[in-house]
């Protein structure tokens, strides 16, 4: 379960980079209730989304050339250094070497052996998100790649991190989570391209999963501010209900309702 106890390895943040700020503070505020507070001067215009005071996400303005709107997943990490390096030794990239943020913490940005983008964030000041795992923040990220087997080393050998495959109706889902962390950790999952049309056609990436209490009524709420709809609500037998959505930007994500533990 993703938590704010956060470990090593673990997401802790997550921020979605777009072209229009304003707009994309405009479609998750009506979509969960988010409210943009702007970073302090000289952070490049980056704001941090808050729910009922609490910080769940943040948001960085980009350039169009600098590619289409996305979500990035942050990972945690004792030292930013030693994960980007070893990030290049199992065949990433750096994007972004680390680098001190107005001492909130350490920061870089990295890809895997697939170019799938993702972050590590050394925590210094700000230890990450302030809520997880409820209505309208983040509970969940899945990998969409197209070797499973691959990503799987690569992670382990950059953020250390845990494989697992669990049985799942049709077959079977590769669970992740931290080293030494067991199932009670787990925090996403990864998903074969071939096995997944619609995330295929769009490319590899990390997905962020938000908390919502009705999936139907989110992903309607959504089409109203000018998202558009990727995959319809579905329920998942021993999982909930979800939705695949995109922000009026073309951002990637879903929302989710978990199933109630089986008493």
């Amino acid at each position: 379960m993703l938590t704010t106890r956060f470990v090593d390895g673990a997401p802790n943040w997550v921020d979605v980079g777009t072209t229009d700020l304003d707009g994309t503070a405009a479609f998750y505020g009506g979509l969960f209730g988010w409210r943009l507070r702007p970073a302090d001067p000289g952070a490049g215009g980056y704001g941090v989304f808050e729910l009922d005071g609490r910080t769940v996400a943040g948001g960085v303005p980009i350039a169009p050339e600098q590619g289409p709107a996305a979500w990035t997943v942050y990972f945690r990490s004792e030292d930013a250094e030693a994960t980007a390096d070893a990030a290049e030794r199992a065949h990433g990239q750096v994007f972004r070497r680390p680098a001190k943020v107005r001492g909130q913490g350490r920061l870089a940005v990295l890809a895997d052996r697939a170019g799938v983008p993702f972050g590590v964030w050394q925590p210094g000041h700000l230890k990450g998100m302030g809520m997880a795992s409820e209505n309208g923040a983040l509970c969940w990220v899945e990998l969409y790649t197209p070797d499973i087997a691959s990503a799987a080393a690569f992670y382990r050998r950059t953020l250390g991190l845990e494989t697992s495959a669990v049985p799942f109706p049709g077959g079977t889902y590769t669970c992740v989570n931290p080293a030494d962390g067991g199932d009670e950790a787990m925090f996403g999952g990864m998903v074969a391209l071939a096995d997944d049309p619609t995330e295929a056609a769009a490319g590899a990436c990390w997905l962020p999963y938000f908390g919502a209490a009705d999936p139907d009524a989110t992903l309607a709420r959504a089409l109203e501010l000018g998202g558009t709809v990727r995959m319809p609500a579905t329920t998942v037998e021993g999982v909930g209900r979800m939705a695949r959505l995109a922000d009026p930007q073309g951002a990637r994500f879903a929302v989710i309702r978990g199933e109630p533990p089986q008493e």
